[in-house]
């Protein structure tokens, strides 16, 4: 008799909670089902409407974890759970999970911010917190970029809406600055005239502003000349290599000594 109550009873549950955790299982497909349709009709809304790349991928992040916990609280309803207990235990814990994850509130009021005062948006070259990439993407708590040597680098959003942000993407245009020495038996007209034609002939380089060419030190051993061509944001790589290269080519070609360290060997007789 008590295997055949413990069997019934058996089934009973089986049969209760089964069908609660197969509607569970079926809420929660069609539930991330209609959370991506949702998402994605959101998505299309707000780039219909001009919303910016930034604001649109943060604001998609928050709605996203929003309806989450929204899908969340609707499995548990179906399992049984008191959601409203579920709810004030929750609200109760608020205030102990509020002061374990300050670092993570700070990062998201970061987030906020940048998204409010728009210091950078995604496609900005940047340099904050001792690192200098691309803005890839900005999250509710981080902000990621891409290194200058294709690697992924986070930095947290209460540190960067805080720290200093050097946007090199706002103008548009940059300053390449370059410094080039030569011996002090150099004609300084004629060097600044080798070094203003290879920054001139350059196609990388623009007209306005117009590049410079200047004396900028009488060092120990050398003339150093300040070489400040502008070009595109997107061209200063290009434009600092091939300069740095085509000077030393064309300072050669005019007789133009460039100084260096000489060794000199001394023969002691035996």
């Amino acid at each position: 008799m008590d295997i055949e109550k413990w069997t019934t009873k058996g089934i009973e549950l089986a049969t209760e909670y089964g069908l609660k955790i197969i509607g569970a299982i079926i809420i929660w497909i069609i539930g991330s089902w209609i959370i991506k349709k949702m998402l994605n009709g959101t998505s299309k809304v707000m780039t219909k409407r001009g919303f910016d790349i930034s604001l649109q991928k943060f604001l998609l992040n928050l709605v996203g974890w929003i309806l989450k916990i929204l899908l969340i609280l609707a499995i548990l309803s179906q399992l049984g759970v008191e959601t409203t207990s579920f709810a004030a235990i929750l609200a109760a814990a608020g205030l102990a999970v509020g002061l374990a994850l300050q670092g993570s509130l700070g990062n998201f009021a970061g987030g906020v911010l940048i998204m409010i005062f728009k210091p950078i948006k995604i496609g900005d070259l940047i340099e904050a917190q001792g690192e200098i990439g691309v803005v890839k993407e900005i999250e509710i708590f981080t902000t990621k970029l891409i290194g200058l040597s294709n690697k992924e680098i986070i930095i947290p959003n209460g540190a960067l809406s805080n720290g200093n942000i050097v946007n090199y993407s706002t103008e548009g245009t940059r300053r390449v600055d370059l410094t080039f020495g030569v011996g002090y038996d150099s004609d300084i007209k004629k060097t600044k005239e080798v070094l203003m034609n290879v920054i001139s002939s350059h196609p990388k380089v623009i007209a306005d502003p117009a590049p410079t060419v200047n004396v900028s030190a009488l060092a120990d051993s050398s003339i150093n000349f300040a070489v400040r061509p502008w070009c595109k944001t997107e061209d200063y790589w290009a434009v600092f290599f091939d300069v740095t290269e085509q000077t030393k080519e064309a300072l050669d070609a005019a007789g133009i000594e460039i100084p260096y360290p000489h060794q000199v060997e001394i023969h002691k007789n035996e």
